[in-house]
């Protein structure tokens, strides 16, 4: 990332997100991730004044108690978060997700796979492009 400002990851699966970690420090991304298991948690950590708001937002969509579609329904509703890029990191390939996930705002759409390497591949892949991406005031600030 081209900016020091924290990563958020919506994930409830303890295998992903110790994927995800490991990605990250075998590519060297010095961005802290910082987790929520749900959409509930994520709004109350983004609403906490203490916390720097992310510069990314990795987002499952399949999520216990507020589900990643109502999550994204939400933040890009609110003036304070709908500029903080959002890409849908899930296993779902079902054609309504996609459709709705875009339609809601999302600046791109991952499947998850089971491969360790492709998996890997798609992190660095965001991280990749996200480097070479200019952001918008709020994500700089």
């Amino acid at each position: 990332m081209k900016t020091s400002k924290p990563i958020l990851l919506l994930e409830d699966d303890i295998i992903d997100i110790k994927t995800i970690q490991r990605t990250f420090k075998e590519n060297n991304i010095k961005n802290r991730l910082e987790i929520c298991n749900n959409g509930e948690e994520a709004l109350s950590h983004l609403r906490d004044v203490n916390k720097e708001l992310p510069c990314l937002i990795l987002l499952d969509l399949n999520m216990p108690r507020m589900n990643g579609l109502e999550f994204l329904s939400i933040i890009k509703k609110d003036v304070d978060y709908k500029k903080i890029p959002v890409v849908i990191l899930t296993t779902s390939q079902d054609h309504y997700d996609k459709s709705k996930s875009f339609e809601l705002g999302v600046a791109g759409y991952m499947v998850k796979t089971v491969n360790y390497d492709d998996f890997s591949n798609i992190i660095k892949n965001i991280n990749r492009y996200w480097t070479r991406s200019e952001f918008p005031d709020i994500v700089n600030s």
